[in-house]
């Protein structure tokens, strides 16, 4: 059995942290969602700085696409690493300018640009 993978270039760096996480039901993402954590019962959610849950401070990145659409879902999520800020995605009016320092403060790196 073999494995495709397709290189995305939300990845920069070579030392990155995964973990799982808990997203919380009613959501669909796809990979390189930028997450916040709510503070009550600590689910993951897509990060938004219009909220006041916890899920406005960034929290981590997703790493694959996930499904909780039907029900909370546990999902790997990179939670240290250097990642491109133009494959992270982001929800409303937020963008990687909005949070690129608040990942900072949780290791989470985000580069403008792609090293050659």
């Amino acid at each position: 059995m073999s494995e495709t993978f397709y290189y995305d270039n939300l990845v920069l760096g070579k030392d990155i942290i995964s973990d799982s996480g808990t997203l919380v039901s009613g959501q669909k993402l796809t990979r390189g969602a930028a997450l916040g954590k709510i503070t009550t019962g600590g689910k993951l959610t897509q990060l938004d700085s219009t909220k006041a849950d916890g899920s406005q401070i960034p929290y981590a990145i997703l790493a694959a696409d996930c499904d909780a659409s039907a029900g909370d879902h546990v999902c790997a999520v990179y939670k240290f690493g250097e990642f491109s800020s133009g494959h992270v995605g982001f929800t409303g009016t937020d963008t990687s300018a909005t949070h690129k320092e608040g990942f900072r403060d949780v290791g989470i790196y985000l580069k403008d640009t792609i090293p050659a």
